[in-house]
């Protein structure tokens, strides 16, 4: 995972009171949009690799859902808050499940590390619950390198408290990235395999320790631009409230990266890519949808995108109504985008800029090639992310993300049913 190529905005929710789980029958945190002031496009997301483990392409060897506030800028990054420690530190986080590690920058951070002293930093002196590990890590992202130290504390998600969990403490963050990000660190939603330094990932261990009845997540993104809410990420299920039925399951086949297999990609002015089908990768860290770089020059050719820097396109706005639809071919189902799900529009100070929501990104064999889907695509529909238990295999449901209904546009509803 790296940051989004849109320059995000900080979050800062305080945590709803502790809450028992056993007497919880939903846990919500109220969403807030962020409007900072314009700020410069950054380029295109770069691809995380953790450092040190596999390639992409190698194989791996009743509680209810809890709910995570996610705040989204520009249409360009979802995130939410977490605490550290006791009493809990608070962090705001992207949750991707491009990787599977928790991190936040440290009070001990490098003097020179910059991001360290523009985000709120983690001090374990301030902790009574702190547990000192002190093994090194490293993360290798495209746009620079994460370096620091494991330690372990007790974790705050969504109203639940007290699991302990083991982390990073960013030490150096020499990537100008991180230093212009409204984020303080990422928390990982990939398979343990991804995991640096062997750690188990939150996710399994909010399951492990009975928190959580399954390893099941599942994200809601709210693309509307004049709302505060930005969404939701419901950890051990999903919300029927949040997509219109059925779910369609599509099989993980690399239970790495929520790696599956695309059958095509179509344009309704008679394009077609990915003809033979493709491998693709649900990404919740990426804000764009990226493919093969003569595929998506395809692809702007037949919407009318005028090439930018690093593989991004422009798009006129006055053209938008007029645009095709796009049609991705999952498990033998059509997921429909129109312009307004894949056209970027960004509006400040009475001017206005529309951004194509796919972008050019090449990965060469054996990785790729290889799409990517994600907020452009995750905006548009709900994924509900199984990790698998029993006779059933890792999968990932989706279906169409419900609109939301004037009369409901605070929250959703207190109570709802649950999907299995």
């Amino acid at each position: 995972m790296s940051p989004s190529p849109l320059l995000l905005s900080l979050l800062l929710l305080p945590l709803l009171p502790a809450v028992n789980p056993a007497r919880a029958t939903l846990i919500r945190i109220p969403l807030r949009r962020v409007h900072p002031a314009p700020r410069t496009l950054n380029p295109l997301r770069r691809w995380v690799e953790p450092a040190g483990l596999p390639k992409w392409g190698t194989s791996a060897t009743e509680n209810k859902p809890i709910f995570v506030p996610l705040s989204n800028y520009l249409d360009a990054q979802y995130f939410g808050e977490i605490g550290l420690g006791t009493p809990p530190q608070n962090f705001s986080v992207v949750f991707d499940t491009g990787s599977s590690n928790l991190w936040v920058p440290s009070k001990r951070c490098h003097f020179f590390s910059v991001p360290c002293w523009l985000h709120h930093r983690f001090d374990p002196n301030a902790s009574s619950s702190f547990q000192p590990n002190g093994t090194k890590f490293a993360i290798q992202y495209g746009t620079g390198r994460l370096d620091g130290i494991l330690s372990e504390d007790k974790l705050t998600i969504g109203g639940l408290e007290g699991t302990s969990v083991v982390f990073g403490e960013a030490l150096w963050e020499p990537s100008l990235v991180f230093t212009f990000a409204h984020f303080d660190g990422i928390l990982g939603l990939g398979f343990p395999i991804l995991a640096v330094g062997g750690v188990r990932p939150p996710l399994d261990v909010l399951v492990d320790r009975g928190l959580l009845d399954k390893p099941v997540f599942s994200f809601y993104l709210n693309r509307d631009p004049q709302e505060a809410y930005g969404g939701e990420l419901v950890l051990g299920g999903s919300d029927p409230m949040h997509y219109i039925p059925p779910l369609t399951f599509v099989p993980v086949t690399v239970p790495a990266y929520w790696q599956i297999h695309m059958e095509r990609v179509q344009v309704a002015t008679g394009l077609m890519l990915c003809a033979r089908g493709c491998a693709a990768i649900l990404d919740t860290g990426t804000s764009v949808i990226t493919g093969p770089k003569e595929e998506i020059r395809a692809l702007h050719r037949a919407i009318g995108g005028l090439p930018l820097l690093a593989g991004e396109y422009l798009i006129q706005c006055s053209k938008i109504p007029e645009l095709p639809q796009i049609s991705l071919l999952l498990g033998g189902v059509w997921f429909n985008l129109t312009a307004q799900d894949y056209v970027i529009q960004i509006a400040r100070g009475g001017a206005r800029v529309c951004l194509s929501g796919f972008q050019a990104l090449d990965m060469p064999p054996p990785v790729g090639p290889l799409w990517i889907l994600g907020d452009v695509f995750l905006g548009a529909h709900v994924a509900v992310f199984d990790r698998g238990a029993n006779d059933i295999e890792a999968r990932v449901g989706l279906a169409r993300a419900r609109p939301r209904e004037a009369g409901r546009r605070g929250s959703w509803p207190a109570q709802a049913r649950f999907s299995e």
